[in-house]
């Protein structure tokens, strides 16, 4: 049994609260106001069945947090990154391991600058979710295991192992990786193609990659992110943007065809969207070496334009 902290009950932590709860870890719940979260369980439904469990604690304030954890889960969206690892650096101690859950670029370049980089994990999360109402989460469609590897190959595998097993054992496929850096940059080209453009467009995956028009923006949107990368000598795992469009339409698309992104979610809803972290993170990499990404860089406009309005 493990004291585990997940950082954020959104859509992605409150899954891995419910499902290592069941596990038989003691799990709490650290959140920006706790008063939304009277409910007595939390609960999952969706693709990997129902499930319900009730916290040991959720809190708001890191001060009433008086346990030694294992391991802290952060499923904040990438803009709170750097408030939230500021106030939990606190808690992690010796044998304290922190996995970033979040998408996009930046997010562990933001924790090392507070937590020890050794400490720090990645962790590319697929499965898609959604937040029904506090306290209640749908599992969408999930496309690959959780993967966890340490980004710099700075920690055990014998630990990053041990947390796998972890999250494995609570029936959230997950694997180790010692590529995780890579795996993450996958994850990056698959939302900033997808997640802007369903959301402005409020299309579903397959539909943008039947449509001729959002299929060519896409295809231009990962043509500019190979260059940014092979300009900032940022490694991916594919030889060219090619390659990568042949695997995103044919494998990647297909098990996630009927899903909306959660961009599109923050957009009806109010909420600050993460293209920042996207589209956006491309963009700078880009100009602070002199190159344009004139697509992503509309891209962003485009959705930063829409949050100003009522969707």
């Amino acid at each position: 049994m493990k004291n585990i902290l997940i950082v954020g009950l959104g859509a992605v932590g409150t899954v891995f609260a419910v499902f290592l709860k069941k596990a038989g870890h003691k799990v709490y719940g650290l959140v920006r106001d706790k008063s939304k979260y009277k409910c007595e369980t939390l609960k999952v439904d969706g693709i990997w069945g129902v499930h319900e469990a009730k916290l040991d604690a959720v809190v708001d304030k890191v001060e009433d947090l008086n346990t030694n954890f294992d391991l802290i889960i952060v499923a904040v969206k990438s803009f709170d990154t750097e408030e939230v690892v500021k106030s939990i650096k606190d808690l992690v101690k010796e044998k304290t391991f922190v996995l970033l859950t979040q998408n996009g670029y930046g997010n562990y370049e933001t924790a090392i600058n507070h937590i020890k980089k050794e400490k720090v994990l990645l962790g590319r999360v697929i499965f898609g979710s959604k937040i029904n109402q506090p306290c209640y989460a749908t599992v969408t469609v999930n496309a690959d295991d959780v993967r966890i590897g340490h980004p710099e190959n700075l920690a055990t595998d014998k630990d990053v192992i041990d947390v796998v097993c972890t999250i494995k054992h609570s029936g959230i496929p997950a694997s180790f990786s010692k590529e995780v850096y890579k795996i993450l940059w996958d994850k990056i080209l698959y939302n900033s193609a997808l997640n802007p453009l369903g959301a402005i467009l409020k299309k579903r995956y397959g539909e943008l990659a039947e449509n001729p028009y959002t299929r060519e923006l896409m295809n231009e949107i990962i043509r500019e992110i190979f260059e940014v990368c092979r300009l900032n000598n940022i490694q991916l795992n594919f030889k060219s943007p090619e390659d990568y469009i042949e695997f995103f339409y044919s494998k990647l698309i297909p098990p996630t065809k009927d899903h909306y992104p959660s961009m599109y979610y923050d957009l009806i809803s109010g909420n600050k969207t993460e293209i920042d972290a996207l589209n956006g993170a491309i963009v700078k990499l880009g100009e602070k070496i002199g190159y344009i990404p004139k697509v992503n860089k509309t891209i962003v406009n485009l959705v930063k334009s829409f949050s100003l309005q009522t969707f």
